[in-house]
């Protein structure tokens, strides 16, 4: 019996309401496995989450097999895959991108291309919408961590990326990411 933690991805999407995190947590614990990643939002009317689930294998198995009854329990479409560590964060050295502007349509497709462009890859990406205060303008804010390569110039990368935000009229800040403790 293999008694190593594997991992699997769960994304679950469903109309919102009090007890899903509940709910599909029990489940993930009943199992003997373990929540050790997350990200939950509600947008519009919808509840949204992604969860990075460990355990031995045969549990999350079941846990797979699981997942028709649990989809009609709670009310939610769930997909999962299983996934292993990834090595490519290693390769790579956080940093923490903050855009502020007007809100445009396109922000989001500009700031990935240019990081695509140079083969960074964008490891989280959060946004919002609000209403500047005093004036209520429509406001666009977007945060994203990115693993830039090693050996990378970061004075370079810094410099085209605020002139790249400059001529599109973003306000951007590019530093290295230090994760909260």
């Amino acid at each position: 019996m293999n008694n190593s933690m594997n991992q699997l991805v769960l994304s679950a999407l469903g109309r919102d309401r009090p007890g899903i995190v509940d709910e599909l947590s029990k489940a993930i614990f009943l199992l003997d496995c373990s929540i050790s990643d997350s990200r939950m939002t509600v947008l519009g009317g919808e509840f949204a989450i992604l969860l990075l689930v460990e355990g031995p294998w045969n549990q999350l198995a079941r846990l797979e097999s699981q997942i028709p009854e649990l989809e009609k329990n709670l009310d939610l479409t769930i997909i999962a895959r299983q996934t292993a560590g990834s090595s490519e964060a290693a390769d790579a050295l956080p940093y923490l991108v903050e855009v502020v502007s007007l809100d445009n349509p396109g922000i989001v497709h500009k700031l990935a291309n240019f990081f695509s462009q140079r083969d960074i890859n964008i490891m989280d990406l959060t946004t919002s919408s609000y209403a500047a205060p005093h004036t209520g303008t429509p406001m666009f804010a977007v945060q994203m961590n990115i693993g830039v390569p090693v050996g990378s110039g970061i004075s370079e990368l810094r410099d085209e990326f605020l002139e790249f935000c400059d001529s599109i009229n973003l306000d951007a800040v590019l530093e290295p990411y230090k994760k909260s403790l």
